[in-house]
């Protein structure tokens, strides 16, 4: 039989016992808890599970915001040996209701903020039966009866405060055995293949994660104070702002309001992070508001991931902030960063060199490793590697290929090792930091009658990050405006997906068998954009 291991207990409960339970665990705006309280709370949530019948490896949705409570929910359903699916609380209710559907779910967790987009997506998930409702952020102890009321009838509407007084019988034995390799987490992403898929880590990934790459690259200790731009629900932010703090007995700082350089700047101010933590486009934006100039004043090291951060954006945050920004590549499917820079050698441009127990290569078509200075597909084997995708077999065969996961990005490597990303190999785009499929977008466009063909692929804005532009063909007889195009994908996509450009052409350049020549769509949006007279893509920052 294999050891027991259990991450929540893992995280929380070593602390207590060795006398720091009077350490700040979790702060912020949502509020302040020690790890003593944090546990307590974990243990309340996973006794009210268990007595709403939520059994081992059955998955727990949670649409909430970054608080102590959402924190406490994904440790709590790990603690009983269930499977935590923190989801993206960007999506709208269509969105949502697949992912519903996908995890075959009978319980979420939802804050009040989200229990109309929740409720839209519990009617087209006929497995749901539970919803624990919790409150907004800010707005007190309970949720409404007017968010309880928007859920369909015949699903069970359950306060937070509620749950946790039913389980009260369970107390602190609430947990079923797990192994390292019980699943733990499931991060739905598109990844390098379009639509979306739950990606399913184990508890001894989570180890993993806590013990290379904050340990070895940022020299996290207890005495650490950790704020990400990037939520709970990413890979990324999940690693930031619980798995690497939490592991040394460190400080969560957890915001649940939606970022802006403003609010970031006075949280900053506020909470003193020492580590700090965003994706390049939200970099980019901090450096055009008016942003003082001391604002990082308490972060000893800010750190970059989900797209390549450009060189000239990571000088001009050194010259203006002070900081210097690490950046590094990751993946929901290895749950972290695996390849970064380091404090005192940096190569701005690069993501730098592996962590300690990761393996790269960059091989070509035929699967053989490139020499240095030529690129090739990059290829990585991971400890903290996914079990795979939830039930899409074919795609986990074609990423999980045995002992290496195919990263689908396009890398090549200097003869003193470090390694630079070219591109990607498939034609997903990433926008601020998330991936978005071409097709989701252009299935969109195509729903709206004034538009007959559409093709959306990446341009580099102004700052050289990626973003989503789209090249339309008019229905006949149709007069379709950019602006009323850009406004369909807003209310039916999430607003990250949005196109920041439309571009109207007479006809999509194909092949001889139809197939669409997305370069050729790509290099006709750059020749539209550099005729319009405008220098830089209209829209801001992915997610605005």
């Amino acid at each position: 039989m294999p050891e027991p291991f259990n991450v929540s207990t893992y995280l929380i409960d070593r602390h207590v016992a060795e006398g720091r339970g009077e350490r700040v665990a979790v702060t912020g705006p949502a509020g302040t808890l020690s790890y003593a309280e944090l546990l307590a709370l974990v243990e309340s949530i996973a006794a009210g599970l268990r007595e709403l019948g939520v059994r081992p490896e059955e998955r727990v949705v949670m649409v909430a915001a970054d608080t102590p409570q959402l924190l406490a929910a994904i440790l709590a359903a790990m603690r009983i040996g269930a499977v935590a699916v923190p989801v993206n609380t960007m999506l709208t209710g269509r969105e949502l209701g697949e992912l519903f559907r996908d995890t075959r779910a009978r319980i979420a967790i939802v804050s009040g903020e989200f229990a109309a987009t929740a409720a839209q997506a519990a009617a087209a998930a006929p497995e749901l039966r539970d919803v624990v409702l919790a409150a907004a952020a800010g707005a007190g102890a309970a949720a409404t009866d007017a968010d309880a009321a928007a859920f369909p009838a015949g699903i069970s509407v359950t306060s937070l405060p509620g749950v946790i007084a039913s389980g009260s019988r369970y107390g602190a034995g609430s947990q079923y055995p797990t192994w390292g390799d019980s699943a733990a987490l499931w991060l739905y992403t598109s990844g390098t293949t379009g639509t979306a898929k739950g990606v399913v880590h184990r508890h001894a990934n989570i180890r993993h994660v806590a013990e290379s790459y904050p340990r070895e690259v940022l020299g996290i200790t207890a005495d650490d104070r950790c704020y990400s731009v990037a939520k709970l629900f990413f890979a990324y932010g999940i690693g930031n702002s619980a798995f690497f703090p939490l592991s040394v007995g460190g400080t969560v700082i957890l915001d649940p309001a939606r970022p802006t350089p403003a609010l970031v700047a006075e949280r900053l101010a506020s909470y003193r992070p020492t580590l700090f933590f965003a994706v390049p486009s939200f970099y980019a934006a901090l450096l055009a508001a008016d942003v003082p100039a001391g604002a990082l004043g308490s972060v000893r090291l800010a750190v970059s991931a989900g797209e390549t951060l450009p060189a000239a954006i990571y000088q001009r945050f050194l010259d203006r902030f002070g900081v210097g920004v690490l950046d590094g590549i990751g993946s929901t499917e290895a749950l972290h960063i695996f390849l970064s820079n380091r404090p005192g050698s940096v190569r701005p441009g690069s993501s730098g060199t592996p962590v300690t127990g990761y393996e790269v290569e960059i091989r070509d078509g035929q699967g053989a490793p490139v020499a240095d200075g030529l690129p090739g597909d990059l290829y990585l084997k991971a400890p903290s590697a996914a079990l795979g995708y939830w039930c899409r077999t074919d795609t986990t065969r074609e990423v999980f290929q045995g002992e290496w996961l195919r990263t689908g990005d396009v890398y090549m490597r200097s003869a003193d090792g470090y390694y630079t990303c070219l591109g990607r190999s498939s034609d997903m785009i990433k926008a601020g930091g998330i991936w978005v499929s071409p097709a989701e977008v252009e299935a969109r466009l195509l729903e709206h009658p004034g538009v007959a063909q559409a093709a959306v692929v990446g341009l580099a804005d102004a700052d050289g990050l990626e973003t989503p532009v789209a090249c339309v063909v008019r229905a006949p007889g149709e007069a379709a405006q950019a602006a009323d195009l850009v406004a369909f994908c807003r209310d039916g996509l999430a607003a990250f997906k949005r196109p920041r450009e439309i571009f109207f052409v007479e006809s999509l350049p194909a092949t001889a068998t139809g197939k669409l020549r997305r370069f050729a769509v790509r290099e006709t949006a750059a020749k539209l954009l550099a005729e319009s007279g405008r220098a830089t893509l209209r829209g801001g920052a992915a997610g605005a």
